[in-house]
C-alpha cells in the first residue's frame, strides 16, 4: 500500500469540506504525492458532478502527479442500492464520468433502507444479533459491487463503533465473502486515515485473498491531504498496493 497516494480527498463540492480542488492539488504537491483522487459526496438528487469533473479536468498537475476522480455515495439497503444519480453510476470509468464510486457505510444498510446509528442500536438492543447486523453490511457491499462500475470501499466498517459493535464482531467467513465480492468486481478497499479502518486483522485476511488496498486520508481540508500517521505505521504490514 503506497503512502504517496491519496485515494479519498474532498473539496468544496462536498458541503462539509473546506478546500478547493486547486487547494488540494497544491497540498498534494507539497506532500510529494504521486497520485490523488479527488472525491466528493453525492446523493440521488445531486446535479453538480459535471461541474466537479470539469473543475478537476481544468487542473494542470505537473508530470509525476496523477489526478484521478471519484464520487462517494452511501449504501442504502441490503440489496446494494446506492444513493447516487443513476446517470453518474452509468458513467463510471468512462471519459465523461468519475473514475470510481466510493461505497460508504454512513449508516447501516437495512432490508428496508438505511438505519441510523440510533435505529441500529435499538434493533440490536431488541435482539438483532451482531453477526446479523454485520451481514447486512456485507450483503450491501456485495450487492453494490455487483451493479455499479469501478468501485472502492470507503472507510469500510466505520459504522460499527457508531452502533456499539467493533471489527471483532466480523467473522472470518464474512471477510471471505467480502473478499470474493471485491475480487469479482475488480474493486479496491481503502485503508482510511480519518476513521482508522479497516484494522490489521481485516487487512491481513483480505490480503490473503489478493484484495488490493489503497491509502486514503478522507481529507476535508487541504492540510490533511496525504497526511498519514496511523496509516503510515499500518503500511509497514505490507498490504498489496494499487494505483
Amino acid at each position: 500500500m503506497r503512502v504517496d497516494h491519496d485515494h479519498h480527498v474532498h473539496s468544496t463540492f462536498s458541503d462539509d469540506a473546506h478546500s478547493t480542488p486547486e487547494d488540494n492539488l497544491a497540498a498534494a504537491l507539497r506532500r510529494g504525492l504521486a497520485s490523488i483522487r479527488m472525491t466528493d459526496h453525492v446523493r440521488g438528487d445531486t446535479t453538480y458532478v459535471p461541474e466537479f469533473l470539469a473543475a478537476v479536468a481544468a487542473l494542470r498537475p505537473p508530470e509525476g502527479l496523477e489526478v484521478l476522480t471519484g464520487v462517494e455515495a452511501k449504501l442504502l439497503d441490503t440489496s446494494g442500492a446506492v444513493d447516487a444519480p443513476p446517470e453518474v453510476l452509468r458513467s463510471l470509468g468512462t471519459r465523461s464520468g468519475p473514475g470510481r464510486v466510493l461505497l460508504a457505510d454512513h449508516q447501516l444498510p437495512g432490508p428496508d433502507g438505511p438505519w441510523s446509528p440510533r435505529v441500529a442500536r435499538e434493533r440490536l438492543a431488541s435482539g438483532l444479533e451482531p453477526v446479523a447486523a454485520v451481514q447486512q453490511l456485507i450483503d450491501a457491499y456485495a450487492g453494490a459491487l455487483r451493479h455499479t462500475g469501478p468501485a472502492q470501499l470507503a472507510h469500510p466498517f466505520s459504522i460499527l463503533p457508531k452502533i456499539g459493535l467493533s471489527e471483532e464482531h466480523i467473522t472470518e467467513d464474512q471477510l471471505d465473502e467480502l473478499a470474493a465480492a471485491v475480487l469479482a468486481a475488480d474493486a479496491v478497499v481503502e485503508v482510511n486515515e480519518k476513521w482508522r479502518c479497516p484494522g490489521a486483522r481485516i487487512r491481513a485476511r483480505l490480503d490473503r485473498h489478493g484484495v488490493a488496498m489503497v491509502a486514503s486520508s478522507d481529507a476535508h481540508h487541504a492540510d490533511d491531504v496525504g497526511r498519514y500517521q496511523w496509516l503510515a505505521l499500518e503500511a509497514e504490514g505490507g498490504t498489496r498496493s494499487t494505483s
